[in-house]
């Protein structure tokens, strides 16, 4: 780690996590690398805003020794404190100890909770408040609850028109030269489209209160500065754009077909139905995925994209197959909103499956068709050319 300016009297004193591969435990999966982006102001005062995950805790405190003198920091604003942003906090702490921190009321309760010191100089802040930084600019503190914890906050630099924000609009992918100008841009797109979807999309209604309230502040922003992933310097109100539509039950002219299949009956129908989609209606962009050989934040964003899906397995154990059923419960928790489903697979000799499917993508808030394709053992051709008429029936759950 070097500092790197971002903007006038502002640096990036991160870590671009180039080797990472799992995130949240093994919840997310990374594909492009990460970073995990903190940020040195250096006005009249010095601020330092988020730290790094902690494998790399004594990295950057070293690093930040050989750019400043740790007792020149007025203070440090934690805007948000999983590990990956806070986890260096404690070792930067032995060595200023009574640096003050600026947080969130539940800023101060996590930090507690996780790192046991109830006798840092933490000053908690709300919505509005703000810190003097000298030469005429300000912190000013917009509280982000439940983007995605309900600690999160943004931090707004005034002056220099930077928003420090959070998790909000950042993405997991290393980019060494830092700014989304410099990225490769269906990567960074879609990159920050999976991270909504797999993070941020059960709090949609919170994003959207949000945004507007952002846009109604009526403040020039020039620069988004994320915790992680690219820096949004060039037209930055695009990945805010973005938000607004992804938070509005984003959907795609798309269906996508998941299953998971034992001895290829299941797969078999899956297929089938995308022949149906793509002979129905030709426009229609149609996947078919299987949760056994697919990483499942990425159908996430399959999902996130569709205004359908079909979800198929087996009947194993007079329930679906466990792929299958642990993936619907991932489903579940990411409240995707206004799509359409059906269910489909086969059996040998009981059949609960397609009842398994079913309640279970209610639950997850899909409008589930009536019509289901059942087939019992290997489906024959009389069955696989009855199958149009599910299709059709999806399709138009997906226009209505």
């Amino acid at each position: 780690m070097t500092k790197k300016k971002i903007y006038h009297n502002v640096y990036w004193v991160g870590k671009i996590d180039w080797e990472l591969e799992m995130f949240h435990g093994t919840e997310y999966s990374v594909n492009n690398g990460s970073s995990q982006n903190a940020y040195l102001i250096q006005e009249e005062k010095t601020a330092l805003i988020d730290t790094v995950w902690t494998p790399y805790r004594d990295e950057f405190v070293e690093n930040l020794k050989g750019e400043i003198d740790l007792n020149t920091i007025d203070f440090i604003v934690m805007n948000h404190n999983e590990p990956d942003h806070s986890g260096s906090l404690p070792s930067l702490m032995k060595e200023i100890p009574d640096t003050p921190i600026y947080c969130t009321a539940n800023g101060k309760k996590f930090l507690i909770g996780q790192y046991h010191h109830p006798e840092w100089n933490y000053r908690t802040v709300k919505t509005g408040d703000s810190v003097d930084l000298g030469n005429g600019k300000q912190l000013v503190f917009v509280e982000m609850r439940m983007l995605h914890w309900p600690d999160s906050m943004a931090t707004y630099m005034t002056g220099d028109n930077i928003l420090f924000s959070n998790d909000a609009f950042g993405q997991h992918y290393a980019v060494n030269e830092l700014f989304s100008d410099k990225a490769d841009q269906d990567v960074l797109w879609n990159e920050a489209m999976k991270y909504y979807a797999n993070i941020l999309n059960p709090f949609s209604s919170f994003a959207s209160k949000k945004i507007k309230e952002i846009v109604d502040m009526n403040i020039p922003i020039d620069i988004i500065a994320p915790s992680h992933g690219a820096i949004w310097r060039e037209n930055p109100l695009d990945i805010v754009n973005r938000y607004a539509q992804w938070a509005d039950a984003y959907r795609e002219d798309q269906v996508t077909i998941i299953y998971d299949s034992m001895w290829g009956a299941t797969k078999k129908i899956a297929h089938k139905i995308a022949e149906d989609i793509r002979e129905l209606s030709p426009d229609t962009k149609t996947k078919v995925l299987s949760v056994a050989e697919m990483d499942r934040n990425d159908i996430m964003t399959e999902v996130f994209k569709s205004k359908a899906i079909a979800v198929g397995s087996p009947t194993v154990g007079r329930s679906a197959i466990t792929t299958v059923s642990g993936w619907l419960h991932f489903l579940k928790e990411l409240k995707f909103k206004e799509k359409a489903a059906g269910v489909f697979g086969s059996y040998g000799w009981s059949g609960e499956g397609n009842k398994v499917l079913r309640e279970e993508l209610e639950e997850a808030g899909f409008k589930v068709i009536d019509p289901e394709l059942k087939a019992a053992w290997m489906p024959d051709e009389a069955f696989l050319d009855a199958t149009i008429d599910f299709s059709k029936a999806l399709l138009e759950a997906a226009d209505r």
